[in-house]
């Protein structure tokens, strides 16, 4: 099993491009199930998540191919995939793929739409905590589907097709916007999704749905308005830049006391989060390329952050933020809304060094200062928590050794590559 070996106390100066997200490329995927013409989709991420749901959807018959380099071309620009579902030849999606990965169980949705049944393993995913699919599927019947549990599997029926209707969604839920989006855009009639996530990804994967001749009005809001058509086409789409990668490399850049300038990463995806990053002194400046992040000559002031549905703060950021905070002078309050389990990382941190008291849902993080941290052997548990363990790494005297590194495949592409290239010393050990 792979690790990944860091020697701390390094600046980051240099460039590091960001992929495309993850987040959005996944759910643009499978809404290639949705029309029997061609999905083209640029800036896809090489990551594994990626690579095992293209293994799904050629499962029910999608036609997956990758184009190859082109002049010019450089290895960190994003894949180009082209999806072909002209006959979907199996609309069971089994447990031992959809529990690798919770994000495939969205497939539900265009499989019903489209075929009018569906069957479907309930999900698997990272270790965060309790993440139920009732929205998934009040959503569908509210459009008009049959569902029934059974045997572990989702056992979904629309045989004269889903008809729109006002969706009420009871908590936001990304991933339940994502499948309402999905199903609506085929169904007869009209649709409101009424507490739609309002997350970048959800309105990509909207405008990539309308390049395809949907109808969807209010795009960004909580109110989503559908109009159903009998039939959608191919299109082109390029996936937005990852938001959360984006935060990421701008807290390993402020962690370290360096300036990166994060090529292709846009600002208006993850406000709240800068301005948090801003309020404990680190430098960030739009360019027309990207975003400089650089940390000022004093230290880091501490902060008091809750996680909150976008446009708030990000709990996709959380682990890396406490890592950061690790450093600052003074003790942060970093309140976890989202999930109830995503604590994980604290008692790895406590071993390079971290001084993190939890209570509740809050993690209150006193900086130890420069040389504080130490490096030491620690363990991933899921994938945000694996980068946190990098950022602490990237600032910690000595070695840190971090096993179970294969989450971080799941959402970060090249990252000891992309590190190492700006001074980090950071490589991967094969077991």
């Amino acid at each position: 099993m792979d690790r990944i070996r860091i020697v701390g106390g390094e600046r980051l100066y240099g460039t590091i491009p960001i992929s495309g997200a993850k987040n959005a490329a996944l759910p643009l995927m499978i809404a290639s199930l949705l029309t029997r013409e061609t999905l083209t989709l640029k800036n896809v991420p090489r990551l594994a998540d990626v690579n095992l749901l293209a293994r799904i959807l050629g499962n029910h018959g999608v036609d997956v191919t990758i184009a190859g380099k082109r002049t010019g071309q450089r290895h960190s620009d994003g894949q180009t995939f082209r999806l072909t579902a002209e006959e979907i030849v199996d609309t069971t999606a089994p447990y031992e793929m959809v529990a690798r990965m919770r994000a495939s169980f969205w497939v539900l949705a265009p499989l019903i739409a489209r075929c009018g049944r569906a069957k479907v393993s309930l999900p698997g995913g990272c270790a965060i905590g309790t993440r139920p699919v009732d929205l998934h599927l009040t959503t569908l019947q509210q459009l008009g589907a049959e569902i029934e549990l059974e045997g572990g599997y989702v056992l979904a029926r629309a045989p004269r097709g889903l008809t729109g209707a006002k969706v009420e969604l009871s908590k936001v839920s990304v991933g339940a916007t994502h499948n309402a989006l999905m199903a609506a855009v085929l169904a007869r009639g009209e649709s409101l999704i009424e507490g739609a996530a309002r997350e970048p990804e959800v309105a990509d994967l909207a405008s990539c749905l309308i390049k395809m001749g949907a109808r969807i009005e209010g795009v960004g809001t909580s109110a989503l308005w559908v109009q159903g058509r009998e039939t959608l086409y191919g299109a082109e789409h390029t996936v937005l830049p990852d938001r959360i990668e984006t935060g990421t490399y701008a807290m390993a850049a402020a962690i370290t006391g360096g300036e990166v300038l994060l090529e292709g990463a846009r600002a208006d995806l993850l406000e709240e989060a800068l301005q948090t990053l801003r309020s404990t002194g680190v430098e960030i400046e739009e360019r027309p390329t990207g975003l400089r992040v650089a940390r000022n000559g004093g230290g880091l002031g501490p902060v008091s952050v809750e996680t909150q549905p976008f446009p708030g703060f990000p709990t996709d950021l959380q682990a890396q933020l406490i890592a950061l905070m690790c450093m600052a002078n003074g003790t942060s309050q970093i309140r976890e809304t989202i999930f109830e389990n995503r604590f994980m990382h604290v008692q790895e941190l406590a071993r390079l060094g971290a001084r993190i008291e939890l209570k509740g849902d809050t993690a209150l993080v006193t900086g130890v200062g420069a040389g504080g941290l130490r490096g030491a052997q620690v363990m991933a548990t899921d994938l945000r928590a694996s980068v946190s363990l990098i950022i602490a790494g990237l600032a910690a005297q000595g070695e840190t050794m971090i096993g179970r590194v294969y989450h971080l495949d799941r959402g970060f592409e090249r990252i000891e590559e992309k590190l190492s290239q700006c001074g980090a010393h950071i490589e991967r050990l094969s077991a």
